[in-house]
């Protein structure tokens, strides 16, 4: 596959977290931008690692 694509198990790795978590995240808007393609679920790779710079501001300007 390539690897500008994730899919829920492999963000899950890379966040140390379970995929159901990932899912749920996905599920009330909180996680990482993703798409279907058919039943499949990915994620770009690009938009993780935004998603988490994000998180990493909103931390450092909220301390």
């Amino acid at each position: 596959m390539n690897n500008r694509y994730m899919t829920t198990a492999e963000v899950a790795e890379l966040l140390r977290t379970s995929p159901e978590t990932v899912r749920y995240w996905r599920h009330v808007g909180k996680g990482p931008g993703s798409f279907r393609v058919g039943r499949k679920v990915l994620y770009e790779r690009n938009d993780v690692e935004s998603w988490l710079r994000d998180l990493r501001a909103a931390e450092v300007r909220a301390a």
